[in-house]
């Protein structure tokens, strides 16, 4: 079920990714780019690589906090113990 979920996360930020990759190096070009005044020394792969990853990372933030939003309180609460290996009070226990 991890992994399943992880797919939830991961798959959709990599393509939202590379939508905005496609959006904004349509309209800016790479070699171009400044920081502090100072124009970037990297390669215009360097730099289309670094952004790719830098809006995989915040795309990521979104859809975690999605899948995170969307879970149920009896996901929220589920006891992560083996039933038979679960500490007295955890929910779901029958003791």
């Amino acid at each position: 079920m991890f992994t399943q979920k992880l797919m939830w996360i991961v798959w959709p930020a990599f393509l939202a990714a590379c939508m905005l990759e496609l959006l904004v190096f349509a309209f800016v070009d790479p070699t171009e780019l400044e920081w502090a005044g100072h124009p970037l020394a990297l390669s215009r792969q360097a730099i289309y690589t670094a952004s790719f990853f830098a809006f995989w990372l915040v795309s990521l933030g979104a859809c975690w906090l999605t899948t995170l939003l969307r879970m149920t309180p009896a996901e929220i609460n589920e006891c992560p113990f083996d039933k038979s290996k679960r500490p007295p009070g955890c929910p779901g226990n029958a003791n």
